[in-house]
């Protein structure tokens, strides 16, 4: 299908030019029927970047991968699922044994691998588990192989978020792909979510590391499920040039058209991340436009997406509007509070419920048909500049307590 500019395909990170992919089991779960480890390999050096969880405690893989990608260059990224490698005191050496045998099977250097690692926080991961399984990651690599990677960076995650888009620049074909894991521990900068995405453009590290900080900041860390910021986050980026396009090394059209379809990319797979939120039954968009500047329409819209009450109402399908505004008011933004007006969007119709801060009467009946939808907007209109925010979160469920009750155990 296509979606303005872009073209949309079946498939993910095996879609652009030069990539093949696997995923396999290694042992790190207890379930043998769920894949745990999983791997990208690039036919051709690509030029690399990635952004990191803000969390002063990270997971060792974070800082291998720094490491490595202090060059901007990488061949392939390998990441384990079931086991975040983070607060063990032999993390790194993990890390490090792990890239070192891959590349042994992959003849590459180990400093261009991207590592990556989700699940359980503290508990000992022997490196020799992940390692009895590189060879058979390795064998099994493919172009086709793309279910298995997505399944493979799993972890409470019900469905596999992937994409796949090609676009135009100047008369040639540039495809992105990309995979994502999330579900709970979600509240960027960034969370317990890993997402890696893979291009064939031609472009120069420096600016492909400009406009990955850049999506970013307008996509995955306008996310939230719980408002827990995760230890292991990782969002990376390898472009192989195979597109054959001339390199971009400067912000000119180019680069901007890369930038909106990397956009495009990654606000999928956040609208992916927050609809398979834990315990998740609704996926909720909080729009807010007509803000005197960005930061303030980011500030408004992040703080309603994150509020459990807001989240919690809209469980219950309920037009509790008053929840909206008070997060609206302690988000630290400097706004007339007298100004706004809030309603509610989604497939059954659209309602407004407060204007200029003030209740309308509005019909109850009608609100919560809109409202028992899977898919909820909320839309908040400040009304005091020209600014407009995204932000994607979940409702609050009694499942996701369960989910989270007993996950170590």
């Amino acid at each position: 299908m296509n979606d303005n500019k872009y073209t949309i395909f079946k498939g993910n990170v095996t879609f652009p030019k030069g990539f093949l992919v696997s995923g396999v089991y290694c042992g790190i779960r207890k379930n043998i029927n769920k894949l745990d480890l999983a791997l990208i390999y690039s036919q051709k050096e690509c030029n690399s970047a990635a952004v990191y969880t803000k969390n002063l405690v990270k997971g060792a893989p974070i800082y291998v991968t720094m490491e490595s990608l202090k060059n901007g260059k990488a061949k392939a990224v390998i990441c384990n699922s079931g086991n975040a490698n983070t607060c063990n005191a032999d993390g790194i050496e993990v890390a490090n044994k792990t890239c070192l045998a891959l590349a042994k099977e992959l003849n590459i250097n180990a400093n261009d691998i991207i590592i990556a690692s989700t699940g359980v926080i503290g508990q000992p991961l022997n490196a020799d588990t992940i390692i009895s399984g590189i060879p058979s990651l390795v064998s099994n690599l493919s172009i086709n192989g793309g279910h298995l990677v997505a399944q493979a960076i799993m972890t409470t995650d019900l469905v596999k978020k992937e994409i796949a888009i090609s676009f135009k620049i100047g008369q040639k074909e540039v495809r992105i792909g990309g995979i994502a894991k999330g579900s709970g521990m979600i509240n960027p900068n960034m969370a317990t979510m890993l997402s890696f995405i893979t291009t064939d453009i031609a472009i120069s590290s420096p600016f492909l590391q400009k406009a990955l900080i850049a999506s970013t900041e307008n996509t995955y860390n306008m996310v939230s499920v719980d408002g827990d910021t995760s230890t292991n986050d990782m969002v990376s980026i390898m472009a192989n040039g195979l597109a054959e396009n001339e390199e971009i090394t400067k912000e000119d059209e180019n680069y901007f058209a890369f930038l909106s379809a990397l956009n495009f990319v990654n606000s999928y797979l956040c609208k992916c991340i927050a609809k398979d939120g834990e315990g998740a039954t609704k996926l909720l968009t909080c729009i807010v436009e007509n803000a005197p500047d960005l930061e303030t329409a980011k500030l408004c819209s992040k703080a309603v997406i994150s509020s459990s009450l807001v989240k919690t109402a809209m469980f219950g399908s309920d037009a509790n509007w008053g929840r909206i505004l008070c997060a609206i008011g302690y988000s630290k933004c400097d706004i007339d509070i007298n100004k706004v007006d809030i309603s509610f969007k989604s497939k059954n119709g659209q309602i407004l419920v407060c204007q200029n801060s003030v209740g309308v009467n509005f019909d109850e009946i009608k609100a919560k048909d809109i409202l028992i939808s899977d898919e909820i907007d909320i839309l908040i209109d400040l009304k005091q500049g020209k600014e407009l925010a995204t932000a994607w979160g979940c409702d609050l469920t009694y499942d996701y307590v369960k989910i989270n009750g007993d996950y170590r155990t």
